[in-house]
């Protein structure tokens, strides 16, 4: 800025500097666009430049003849067709001449003395004809510290004004209309009308009465010729009917330095206040998304925490079966035992391997098969199970994948939703891929194998290639050494009406003993390799979600965090402008872009006045 600052006035665009640069890094961690990182930049930069005044409307409503008549020459070409395909930033020089810039700009150079403190620029139409014009248009608004928004008088306001309009009040800059052409309505009434109705769509959109200046520009332009000729009457005539001359007061002497200032100071917070609504509105969609998210991890624990206790209501039902095989024994052991040991049958006692036979044959029979091919059917019972609720689960995460797939957050390009659905998908690949590779046969053996060596490992037995069955006669061992020891031939003749009896209970409750110590064996063995199985299905599922589970927590608080450090920036930004207000003596900031607008009395009806 061309100018010298007080020591106050320097310490608040030190604190905006800081705020601006402060803005660009949080929403540099938000994955702000390219293009709004570069405008923040560009505004903190731009506060050392000269004020820029930016000159827009549509391509036919005289907004070049209105810049050659502020300047008081033909240096600019009018026409009916567009004629402006680049930004012109017109700055003050020695002489006249051009240089193309970047971005489609052209700078010219004119030796006109009150350019040296402003740099005023004009822009291609705004209605689109060609829509390249129209892009650079609105790139440059941004940029702007003033807007003279230029329209016809014989079409004023019209529907590609009012969208462009709408699009600078939400970058919250002033505007100043210039109703140019106003020399093509000779009735006062109808020139009444037409400020009227510019007025009314001005407060429409900005929320006060616009500042509006009607003119002729082509009969401004004609009066300085008339000057240069030495024409002063041909002048005088025509500059009263161009109305000209509140606007040029406004933009050499109303618009002083203490104003630019001003302006100049607000700007940047006008684009810091656009972008920080922009974002904030990202931040809230992000996190309205999140908590989808957080309802879905809760959904996964909840049905879990389900299916831990339907697998552990109908473990019950299975682990019974097998309970229910040796209680079958012991009821055959007690009947046989009934009715082999009776002295009527004392001969057949003394035969031991008979009596091996019978034990094996009546009492353990199939049992073994039957306890082996229940844990069998428990562990494929346990494996499908596993296995359908590890599907659900990627399943249910899959949909949810595929009902986002193409939701766009905001308008922003951000690698957020992008790594989220990765996460998601690749979950989804990832238990198709396990899926793929599962060896129903093999996990079961695997978890079998586990049984048995635990049931081993508990009776104090070899595990070798042992099964089940196996291992059910070994414990039994006992009670057949029991009753042999009872019934050897040198035991007979001591056997009495007491003593058999007695020894059928005792052996009867060695039966009960061992099967009750095989039972809490087997349900021990069973129960523990069930609950492990289903702690490593649940960890399993965690590991697979995890980068999920941690990418939701950790934007979860990310987002948290940016939210309040730009509720701060906010804060900040108030203060600011609060002090810029007091700075220029202005009694109120809250809205730069009504400041200094009239209260509704036309620079016609001033004249008149």
């Amino acid at each position: 800025m061309q100018r010298v600052l007080t020591q106050s006035q320097e310490e608040l665009l030190q604190r905006e500097r800081t705020l601006l640069e402060e803005l660009r890094v949080q929403l540099a961690r938000l994955g702000a666009a390219d293009d709004d990182l570069a405008l923040l930049k560009q505004a903190h930069q731009q506060m050392d430049d000269l004020f820029l005044l930016v000159i827009a409307g549509e391509f036919n409503a005289g907004k070049s003849a209105f810049l050659n008549a502020l300047l008081g020459d033909k240096l600019l070409t009018e026409g009916v067709t567009p004629t402006t395909s680049h930004i012109h930033i017109l700055r003050y020089g020695e002489t006249l001449q051009q240089d193309s810039g970047a971005d489609d700009t052209l700078l010219i150079q004119l030796p006109v003395a009150w350019l040296q403190n402003v740099s005023l620029v004009d822009t291609p139409g705004v209605n689109a004809v060609i829509q390249r014009h129209q892009e650079i248009t609105e790139d440059f608004v941004p940029r702007s510290d003033l807007v003279l928004f230029v329209t016809s008088a014989d079409r004023p306001f019209s529907e590609s004004e009012r969208v462009f309009l709408e699009n600078i009040r939400r970058w919250s800059k002033k505007v100043v209309f210039v109703v140019n052409k106003i020399d093509l309505i000779e009735n006062d009434a109808d020139r009444t009308k037409i400020l009227d109705f510019v007025r009314e769509h001005g407060r429409h959109l900005f929320g006060a009465d616009p500042q509006i200046f009607d003119v002729s520009a082509r009969l401004a332009m004609q009066a300085k010729q008339a000057l240069d000729r030495g024409e002063p009457e041909a002048h005088k005539v025509l500059w009263q009917a161009s109305n000209f001359a509140p606007l040029e007061q406004y933009i050499r002497v109303t618009l002083n330095d203490d104003e630019k200032l001003r302006l100049k100071l607000e700007n940047p917070l006008g684009i810091a206040a656009r972008l920080i609504d922009k974002y904030t509105t990202l931040i809230g969609e992000r996190q309205h998304l999140l908590r989808d998210d957080f309802e879905t991890l809760d959904t996964i624990e909840e049905q879990f925490a389900a299916y831990e206790r339907d697998m552990r209501r109908d473990f019950a039902y299975q682990s019974n079966r097998i309970e229910n095989v040796l209680y079958e024994m012991v009821e055959r052991g007690d009947k046989y035992f009934d009715e082999v040991l009776r002295l009527t049958r004392i001969l057949e006692l003394v035969n031991s391997e008979k009596l091996r036979g019978d034990f094996e044959r009546e009492i353990v029979g199939d049992t073994s098969r039957q306890i082996e091919r229940h844990v069998n059917d428990l562990i494929d019972w346990m494996i499908d199970k596993d296995y359908k609720q590890w599907r659900a689960v990627m399943d249910y995460i899959r949909r949810r994948a595929n009902q986002h797939a193409d939701r766009i957050i905001g308008t922003v390009d951000s690698d957020f939703e992008l790594n989220r659905q990765n996460l998601l998908t690749s979950i989804g690949r990832n238990a198709q891929r396990v899926a793929d590779s599962f060896d129903r046969e093999t996990e079961s053996l695997k978890m079998a194998q586990e049984v048995q060596r635990a049931v081993f490992q508990t009776a104090a037995v070899e595990v070798g290639a042992l099964g089940l069955g196996t291992a059910l006669v070994l414990i039994l061992q006992g009670v057949w050494l029991d009753l042999t020891g009872i019934l050897g031939a040198s035991a007979v003749a001591a056997l009495g009406l007491y003593v058999l009896p007695y020894k059928r209970n005792q052996v009867k409750a060695e039966l009960r003993k061992q099967v009750a110590e095989l039972r809490t064996q087997l349900n021990t063995a069973v129960t523990g390799q069930f609950e492990r199985e289903l702690a490593a299905s649940h960890t399993r599922l965690q590991e697979a979600i995890a980068p999920y589970t941690r990418f939701v927590r950790t934007e979860r608080e990310k987002l948290e965090k940016l939210d309040v450090d730009l509720r701060q920036i906010r804060v900040e930004m108030t203060t600011i402008r609060n002090r810029i207000g007091q700075s220029s003596g202005a009694t109120s900031t809250a809205n730069p872009i009504t400041d200094g607008m009239t209260d509704g009395t036309t620079s016609t009806q001033k004249e008149r006045a």
